[in-house]
């Protein structure tokens, strides 16, 4: 069995952390305790949940985490979506992170589909 760190949706929410954490750098300080960090803490929350499922070694456990995680990207794409309307996030920079995450959650959909059909 391949470890969580191979799967496809765990190395793109490993990168749209990386892209949130960037992104929020620039934010103002007023944030630092607000949208910068409720941003930053659901961008990690996704990968950590896809690599706690995958540890647990159940089917019912990765289905569980996969949902956690789906919930934290509908999450960062709120905050997201307030921190651009904010004036935070320059168009081509929130096209961009959406398009990842857009992407992540076909990903996690897919997998939630294979978990619940395994053949």
């Amino acid at each position: 069995m391949a470890g969580y760190r191979d799967l496809k949706v765990w190395q793109l929410g490993i990168d749209l952390a990386l892209e949130v954490y960037r992104l929020t750098v620039g934010f103002p300080n007023s944030e630092q305790y607000g949208l910068t960090s409720q941003l930053r803490r659901a961008a990690v929350s996704i990968a950590s949940n896809v690599a706690e499922g995958h540890a647990r070694k159940t089917a019912r456990e990765m289905q569980r985490y996969a949902n956690i995680a789906k919930g934290s990207l509908a999450e960062l794409e709120t905050q997201l979506i307030i921190a651009h309307k904010l004036g935070f996030v320059a168009e081509q920079n929130f096209e961009k992170v959406m398009q990842m995450a857009e992407q992540e959650s076909r990903m996690l959909s897919g997998l939630l589909k294979s978990i619940a059909d395994p053949s």
